[in-house]
């Protein structure tokens, strides 16, 4: 699968990445559902609501936490060392979750989240260290890498969810007299395996990577000063979004995240400066990212739990597990990556600009919901068919594959070079923002009145076709303020 062509040491990290997004996935299919299974289940019982939120606060972590993670690597541990530190975080995170309590529940996704927060950014970072500047080979590397992340994150829920959904696995631990509501824990000890297999790649094969992630010389002086006030930034942004979960008086924050964007595009876009400009153009990319990201990553809450509770998961009479829709949006991404990339080097220089691609992909995700309307309507006359997931998802593949990669190529394009970590702390900051939106949204899912729920759907797809047609009214000046970077 990885040509002679490229540096040994693209074997671990491909290898890495996949068992380390097989463990984040394969838990992910699982999260939502187990926490609103009923305690008789195995589960642990919450409303719509509380679910929601700790799976918005969750995915929010795992990004925010990327900032200081990428700024610990580049200033004290080195890459190298931090995706080991991660991933070793990580195996244990899933491990704990593995054990049988709330305290354990929640202590393993604190786990998770620091430890993916240390190793994401900074493997990602390895992978480009292995090629010189100007390298032909780089993007073909980084397409063999995310190939890997998308092998990963289409069999995990597949194995996951069969171990903690299938009534065959419940059978095998009952056959072996062990309660069968414990499945969800084989679930995410399942996960944890993963992490674990990805860290004994990395560590045997790890000689292959001698050359790349260092820590900077001991000599060089460390920034304590500046980490700390990484720290602190994150901590207090994190208590704000906390305080606007369970204070109503801080419920404004969350208008906050589309509100300080504008008007820090408005401060940057009229001012003379070329650099000052294309900050602008970062953050209008950014805030469309982070609508994009509201809707596209309620597929482990909201989707799950449709999928779960209002979809018929029989097919040629086998029943198979609701957490297998998970893989779907995975198996599109491979199938139709290839092609995007070669409709783009058809297309050559008359491809859509990056801001054009960027309102198709934030229109295919408002098709996606809309989409859901119809199906949320039927479910008035018991579970829908398969087929409205696997459309919804296919919709949201489209707009995936015009927006992330392109969003994060044009995120390096446009930052200034002494601005470069602020420009992917935005980009990152923006997914986490876009993730705890996600959770809260999901909050207001109800499986009881299809007519509320296809109202759900409706106006998320209708706030998506504003952003829709704001961006494509914005796209002109957009291109003003990229300075002539497509």
């Amino acid at each position: 699968m990885i040509h002679s062509n490229h540096p040994r040491g693209l074997y671990p990290l491909f290898f890495t990445e996949l068992w380390e997004r097989f463990s984040y996935y394969g838990m992910r299919a699982l999260l939502t559902l187990f926490m609103v299974a009923p305690v008789a289940a195995g589960g642990l019982g919450f409303d719509t609501k509380r679910a929601g939120v700790i799976y918005g606060t969750y995915a929010m972590s795992v990004y925010m936490l990327s900032i200081p993670g990428g700024f610990l690597a580049d200033n004290f541990l080195g890459a190298r060392r931090s995706v080991l530190f991660g991933g070793i975080i990580i195996a244990c995170g899933h491990f704990t979750l593995a054990l049988r309590s709330e305290t354990t529940f929640f202590v393993g996704l604190v786990l998770i989240a620091l430890g993916t927060g240390l190793l994401k950014p900074n493997i990602s970072t390895m992978v480009g260290s292995l090629y010189e500047a100007g390298d032909a080979r780089r993007d073909a590397g980084f397409s063999i890498f995310y190939t890997g992340i998308n092998i990963g994150a289409f069999s995990a829920p597949l194995i996951t969810g069969w171990m903690a959904q299938s009534g065959q696995f419940k059978g095998m631990l009952e056959s072996w007299g062990l309660d069968p509501t414990h499945s969800w824990h084989w679930g995410f000890a399942a996960a944890g395996v993963g992490m674990t297999i990805g860290l004994i790649v990395y560590m045997v094969t790890g000689k292959r990577l001698a050359h790349v992630g260092h820590p900077p010389p001991e000599s060089s002086p460390r920034p304590w000063g500046t980490l700390l006030i990484v720290l602190l930034g994150s901590a207090i942004l994190f208590a704000l979004v906390r305080l606007s979960d369970t204070d109503e008086r801080f419920a404004w924050v969350r208008y906050g995240y589309v509100g300080l964007p504008v008007l820090a595009i408005v401060w940057f876009g009229f001012r003379s400066s070329l650099d000052a400009k294309r900050v602008a153009a970062v953050l209008v990319f950014s805030l469309a990212a982070l609508v994009f990201w509201a809707v596209f990553e309620q597929a482990g809450s909201t989707i799950a739990l449709f999928g779960d509770q209002l979809t018929r998961t029989k097919i040629f009479g086998y029943q198979f597990p609701s957490a297998w829709f998970q893989s779907v949006n995975s198996l599109f991404v491979m199938t139709l990556a290839p092609l995007f990339a070669l409709l783009w080097v058809k297309l050559g220089d008359r491809q859509p600009s990056s801001p054009a691609k960027f309102v198709i992909g934030l229109m295919c995700l408002g098709l996606s919901f809309l989409l859901m309307v119809p199906a949320a309507k039927m479910t008035v006359e018991g579970k829908v068919s398969p087929l409205w997931i696997v459309g919804l998802f296919f919709l949201q593949t489209l707009g995936e594959l015009c927006l992330s990669p392109v969003g994060l190529s044009t995120m390096t394009k446009l930052a200034p070079a002494r601005l470069l970590g602020l420009v992917m702390g935005i980009w990152f900051l923006a997914a986490a923002l876009g993730n705890k939106l996600a959770g809260v949204m999901s909050g207001e899912f109800t499986s009881t009145d299809g007519n509320a729920l296809a109202k759900f759907f409706l106006t998320q797809s209708l706030w998506v076709g504003v952003a829709t047609l704001a961006l494509l009214a914005c796209v002109p000046w957009l291109k003003r303020l990229m300075g002539g970077i497509k």
